[in-house]
C-alpha cells in the first residue's frame, strides 16, 4: 500500500527562511495529517507527452538500439559538478553512456549544474543514445552530503534533523529541494538514505551513515516513514528518488568508499532493518541503490552488489521490486578494489543489477568494454543486458525522456 498525506490547515500557514532553508513558521498544532492509500505516492506525476501512434515506447526504442547503445544505457558516469566535463561528455558520444552523476561540491548556485546538464543532454543524439535523454543525478541528501549549493539551493539540514520533522513537513521540503534540482537540469537524486543505525551510541562506530548523521533516526519505523516522505516530495516534483543502500549500511563499522572487507554481521534477510526499503518499494519507489558491503548472515561470500541471493532473492523476490537497481560506486570504492574494473561491472549486471555507477570517468572504458564483449558473445548475458536496458528505458519513458 502506498502512502500519501492529507493536510488540513487552520488559518494561514506562514513560510519563512531560517539559515537559508525554507521552514514553516506555523506551529504543528495548526495542521493535522493522515496517511491514506495511494497507488502513486512515489511515482512522479511527471508530464509525459500524449500517446500517439508514433509515440516512442521503451520497447520500440530498445528494439531499434544497437547493442553498443543498449550497453551504454547501463552506465551512470560521474563528472565534477564544477567541471571540466570533457571526459564524461566524450563517453556519451563514443560509448553511448545514458546517465551521468554530478560529483564533488559546487557552490555556484543553479547556473553551474544547469550548464553541465545542457552540455550533457546536447550529446544525446541519434548516433549516441538514439536521442534518449539522460538521467542526470547527484547526491542531495542534506548536512555534509549536499553536492549542489549556493544561490538557488536551500541549505539542507542533516537527515537526523529531518527525521524530527513531521512527515508532511519533510515531504513539502523535499518538494522544494526537488524543484531546485529540476531548475538546475537534474532529474534524479541518489537519496534518500533508508539505512537504520540501531542507536545513537552505535552511530559513533558507523562511519558511512552515523558518522555523518545521514540516518532519519534509530528505529526502522521512523526511517521508513521519513524515507517515504522524502521520496514522495522528490517524485511529486519530477525528480527520481533512489533509496539506498540496500540491504542497509547502518550496522557496519567501516566505510566501503575507503576500506576493504566491510562486513555487516547483524542484518538478516527478514530483519526489521529491511522494513524501510520494503515500505518504499510497496509505495512505488522507482530506483534502489545496492550496498557493496558483505552481509555475513545473508551471503557471506559476495558483496551485496554482486550477490544474486540479495538482488534476486531479496530485492526482486521477497520485496517484489520491479524498478531500476543501481550500484553504489564501483569505480573508486576501496571495497571492490580486489576486482578489475571490467569484472565489477560484469558481476553486478550478471547478479541482476541494471545500472553501474562509477564516479570516476577513467574507469568507464574498461567497464564498458567488458560488458559489451560479454553481451556480444554470451546469449544469457545479452538477455540480462536487454532486460536491464528496458527497465531503464521504462523509467525514462515515464519521465518523458524518450
Amino acid at each position: 500500500m502506498s502512502t500519501s498525506f492529507r493536510l488540513t490547515v487552520a488559518g494561514v500557514t506562514a513560510v519563512g527562511l531560517m539559515g537559508g532553508l525554507a521552514v514553516d513558521t506555523a506551529p504543528d498544532a495548526s495542521a493535522t495529517y493522515t496517511e491514506e492509500p495511494s497507488t502513486a505516492a512515489l511515482v512522479a506525476p511527471h508530464v509525459v507527452p500524449p500517446v500517439s501512434r508514433r509515440a516512442r515506447t521503451a520497447k520500440s526504442v530498445l528494439d531499434q538500439m544497437t547493442l553498443r547503445q543498449k550497453v551504454g544505457q547501463l552506465f551512470m558516469v560521474g563528472t565534477p559538478a564544477v567541471g571540466p566535463y570533457g571526459a564524461t561528455l566524450a563517453h556519451i558520444t563514443r560509448r553511448h553512456v545514458g546517465n551521468i552523476m554530478l560529483t564533488g561540491r559546487s557552490y555556484g548556485g543553479t547556473s553551474v549544474p544547469a550548464r553541465a546538464s545542457r552540455l550533457a543532454q546536447a550529446r544525446a543524439t541519434k548516433a549516441a543514445t538514439d536521442r534518449v535523454r539522460l538521467l542526470i543525478a547527484t547526491d542531495q541528501e542534506g548536512g555534509l552530503v549536499q553536492v549542489l549549493q549556493g544561490r538557488g539551493f536551500s541549505r539542507m539540514p542533516t537527515a537526523l534533523t529531518q527525521g524530527t520533522w513531521r512527515p508532511i513537513r519533510l515531504r513539502r521540503a523535499a518538494g522544494r529541494w526537488a524543484h531546485q534540482l529540476a531548475r538546475a537540469g537534474l532529474n534524479m537524486n541518489l537519496a534518500p538514505v533508508e539505512d537504520t543505525v540501531p542507536s545513537r551510541r552505535a552511530a559513533a562506530s558507523n562511519p558511512p551513515i552515523g558518522g555523518f548523521d545521514r540516518e532519519f533516526g534509530f528505529r526502522p519505523r521512523i526511517v521508513a516513514r521519513h524515507g517515504r516522505a522524502f521520496a514522495a516530495g522528490l517524485s511529486a516534483h519530477g525528480v527520481v528518488p533512489t533509496i539506498k543502500h540496500f540491504p542497509g549500511l547502518g550496522r557496519v563499522h567501516a566505510n566501503t568508499d575507503t576500506s576493504t572487507g566491510v562486513t555487516d554481521y547483524a542484518t538478516t534477510r527478514h530483519g526489521a532493518s529491511i522494513t524501510p526499503f520494503a515500505r518504499s518499494i510497496k509505495a512505488g519507489v522507482p530506483a534502489v541503490m545496492m550496498s557493496t558491503a558483505y552481509y555475513h548472515r545473508i551471503d557471506p561470500k559476495r558483496p551485496a552488489a554482486f550477490s544474486p541471493r540479495i538482488i534476486h532473492g531479496m530485492l526482486r523476490g521477497d520485496l517484489g521490486f520491479r524498478g531500476v537497481i543501481i550500484s553504489d560506486d564501483l569505480g573508486n570504492a576501496r571495497q571492490v578494489s580486489p576486482w578489475s574494473y571490467g569484472a565489477r561491472a560484469v558481476k553486478f549486471i550478471r547478479a541482476g543489477g541494471d545500472m553501474v555507477l562509477t564516479v570516476n570517468p577513467t574507469t568507464l572504458p574498461a567497464m564498458y568494454a567488458a560488458v559489451l564483449h560479454r553481451a556480444a558473445h554470451i546469449r544469457h548475458f545479452r538477455h540480462r543486458v536487454n532486460v536491464a536496458a528496458r527497465r531503464i528505458l521504462e523509467l525514462k519513458q515515464h519521465r518523458g525522456l524518450l
